[in-house]
């Protein structure tokens, strides 16, 4: 391939996103817009970094995330403070990549055949990943990879309605972005509280509250679909 056979990545980026049925198929998150996240993309798709290896680096990020939640769970007072910040840097991370890899593959017209698998497949591993370190901060290991299953089912779910040919149900109240995002506050939280005791049980209930999130979430979206293949019939 030529040069003047490639499309300038700016030009793929500044056109208006297409109300076509790909489009339907991604969660809406208005940061696609955002001139900051336009650029690094662009960036990205220059230097020809492929949307499944950001994909694929989520995970790593969520490998470093459980590292962190697991040191911090023997740490003094500023190396549990520094690891849980770290952690909760490595969730926001994982969630970059998230978003970019879309970017890459759809405005920056880099899909490739095996991109559903990597688009899907990361994203389950990083969730059991960073829950399970969290429980492991929070003493609680199963409670944390107890989460972890349910946001699994969660994703299951909109991956089952997308099959039977339904547009992909990205509903909360625990959906992925807001379950990242209560993971990174009580991350946050914890590593301004007194070693131990106080960070632990804060995590614990924070993971209580996000699994009774997540379980709300699989009823919403098991009921929402089993409405609609009663309507098809």
């Amino acid at each position: 391939m030529t040069d003047d056979d490639m499309q300038d990545p700016r030009a793929i980026f500044q056109a208006e996103p297409r109300p076509d049925a790909e489009a339907a198929n991604r969660r809406p998150i208005r940061a696609r817009r955002n001139r900051l996240m336009v650029r690094l993309a662009q960036s990205l798709v220059q230097r020809q970094v492929t949307p499944n290896q950001i994909s694929q680096a989520s995970v790593v990020f969520a490998a470093l995330g459980l590292l962190f939640f697991w040191a911090a769970s023997a740490s003094g007072p500023i190396g549990q403070g520094l690891l849980l910040v770290l952690a909760a840097l490595t969730i926001q991370l994982r969630l970059l990549c998230n978003l970019l890899d879309g970017m890459v593959a759809v405005e920056g017209g880099t899909a490739t055949p095996s991109g559903a698998y990597w688009n899907e497949a990361p994203d389950r591993a990083a969730d059991l990943l960073l829950f399970w370190g969290a429980g492991l901060f929070a003493a609680a290991p199963a409670l944390g990879l107890g989460v972890g299953a349910l946001a699994l089912i969660t994703a299951w779910l909109r991956e089952l309605g997308r099959a039977e040919g339904f547009a992909p149900d990205f509903r909360g109240p625990m959906a992925k972005p807001h379950r990242m995002a209560a993971l990174t506050v009580a991350a946050l939280l914890a590593a301004f509280l007194p070693v131990s005791t106080d960070g632990a049980t804060l995590m614990t209930w924070a993971l209580w509250l996000i699994g009774a999130g997540v379980i709300a979430t699989v009823a919403r979206r098991s009921i929402t679909l089993l409405k609609h293949l009663e309507a098809r019939g």
